[in-house]
């Protein structure tokens, strides 16, 4: 499950890199749980195309990020934010509360969807 949560965090960050042809057998992988047959069958190419293409474009994937290092960025400034979130719940208090949701509201949208943002 990591591994596919990590490869799938790549594709977000390197997808369009990639072929045409690797994207769609990625999504198809990734994001619609289809086997290698189901995939060669929609795309018309064998199952060993459509396990060499997703393996390549993981290789090249993991390459971009050993160079760029985006994926491990984000990930660490989100760790960040998510510690300033809490930090700042943590000064929370009658007199500040109004400043306090000011400031959440401005950094829960950064995070996303998460535990973060249910109780600005």
């Amino acid at each position: 499950m990591e591994q596919l949560l990590y490869l799938s965090a790549l594709f977000d960050f390197y997808g369009a890199l990639l072929t045409e042809k690797q994207q769609e057998c990625l999504k198809m992988h990734l994001f619609e749980d289809f086997s290698l047959s189901e995939i060669g069958e929609e795309l018309g190419i064998s199952r060993q195309a459509v396990y060499d293409n997703i393996h390549r474009s993981e290789k090249a994937m993991e390459s971009y990020e050993a160079k760029l290092g985006l994926v491990a960025r984000y990930q660490k400034e989100r760790a960040v934010l998510a510690d300033i979130c809490r930090s700042v719940k943590a000064l929370r208090t009658d007199e500040n509360n109004a400043a306090v949701r000011d400031i959440l509201a401005r950094l829960v949208p950064l995070l996303g969807n998460s535990e973060y943002g249910r109780e600005v």
